[in-house]
């Protein structure tokens, strides 16, 4: 699967200002509930949901909060690059900029690993990373994402 099959680059978001992790998922709950035709609090119940079972703070600055919402009919992905890191009790124990929501229905369990897996092969490679967090706008940060899918199917 690569990422131009279920990121929204319309939804991608540069230079977000939130102060806690908890106002992230809100935000990140709220943009993408509009987008969907959603509740905003059903992706917000179900985002903080899955980071009861542990954070899914990625390790290098980067979290790949994700839930299960019935009702949607495809996997959802958007990304949010934060002004500045907020905690979010990662793995690694760093503070988090780059955050990859995902939303999958519950009986899609292997698409929603298969994006998991599309998200963490960019996640792990440091130059997108780099330069995910040096494009200057949305068109930039999206050229390079749908970059890293040129190189998964070269």
């Amino acid at each position: 699967m690569n990422l131009s099959d279920f990121i929204d680059t319309a939804s991608i978001r540069l230079d977000v200002t939130v102060k806690d992790k908890r106002a992230l998922l809100q935000q990140m709950g709220q943009i993408a509930g509009l987008k969907l035709g959603l509740e905003p609090a059903r992706v917000v119940e179900s985002l903080v949901e899955r980071e009861r079972l542990g954070s899914t703070g990625f390790g290098g600055g980067i979290a790949i909060p994700h839930g299960k919402i019935a009702g949607l009919d495809r996997v959802y992905g958007m990304v949010l690059r934060l002004e500045s890191p907020v905690d979010y009790k990662a793995i690694d124990k760093m503070p988090v900029d780059l955050l990859f929501l995902l939303l999958s229905p519950p009986d899609r369990g292997a698409e929603h690993l298969r994006a998991l897996a599309a998200v963490s092969r960019a996640a792990r490679d440091g130059a997108t990373i780099e330069r995910l967090r040096g494009a200057r706008d949305r068109d930039a940060f999206a050229a390079v994402l749908m970059s890293c899918d040129e190189r998964t199917t070269a």
